[in-house]
């Protein structure tokens, strides 16, 4: 798990779908509060961290996070849109294990991620993580591309299934019919957004109980919740 602190909702959302499309799950926070709210409960394999945030800047953040037993130890990029020699001096010297200076290609993002990871031996534990999602009464087995609600397994189309196992990862994160139809279906286009709409229709009819997990943000998307 990947967490990505960045304040700027386009740049936090683009950075979350291209990692999950890399493989790597990831979950963004808009200020510190929120990710420091998140460590409670589970703690990632590495935090990219913008300097420049509303509250806390991330200098402080990291410095906390340093101070702290159990995220001493947390991998960190740091990302921001400074580029001096002293802004990285600093952020280093702070205990960030890289730094990436927007604005900055996908691919290289992900680069450094994974370098990052095989240093601190993270990446090999990416890949032994959990291959099963679960919210609520729905399971998603990804190696046997199985679907079960409760007891019954559940027979989707290909689309149904990514659209799920996409909401399952990003739980609790409104995905827009947009991000949707570029991610499931490779293009995004205004007038096609009703295919998402359908999909998600037939989608909740087939996970019967476990469907009303997945909410309708009325002029926005979907996302998928907490309780069913």
């Amino acid at each position: 798990m990947i967490y990505c602190v960045e304040d700027d909702a386009g740049i936090r959302e683009l950075v979350v779908y291209t990692l999950q499309n890399t493989g790597l799950e990831a979950r963004g926070f808009a200020d510190g509060a929120a990710l420091f709210e998140a460590l409670r409960t589970e703690k990632p394999q590495l935090i990219l961290l913008d300097i420049m945030l509303p509250g806390e800047d991330g200098i402080t953040i990291l410095r906390r996070l340093r101070a702290a037993q159990d995220t001493a130890r947390l991998p960190v990029i740091l990302v921001t849109a400074k580029n001096t020699e002293y802004d990285k001096v600093i952020g280093l010297d702070s205990g960030a294990d890289d730094y990436i200076a927007k604005p900055f290609g996908m691919m290289e993002l992900v680069a450094r991620i994974r370098a990052v990871l095989r240093r601190s031996g993270g990446e090999s534990a990416e890949g032994e993580s959990s291959h099963v999602l679960v919210a609520g009464s729905i399971c998603v087995d990804e190696r046997a591309h199985t679907v079960h609600v409760g007891e019954n397994e559940v027979q989707l189309t290909l689309k149904e299934y990514q659209l799920l196992c996409l909401l399952m990862k990003n739980r609790g994160a409104v995905l827009t019919r947009d991000v949707l139809l570029e991610n499931i279906w490779g293009y995004g286009n205004e007038s096609e957004t009703r295919t998402v709409d359908v999909h998600i229709r037939t989608l909740r009819q087939k996970l019967g109980p476990g469907g009303s997990m997945i909410e309708t943000v009325r002029g926005v998307g979907y996302r998928m919740g907490d309780h069913e």
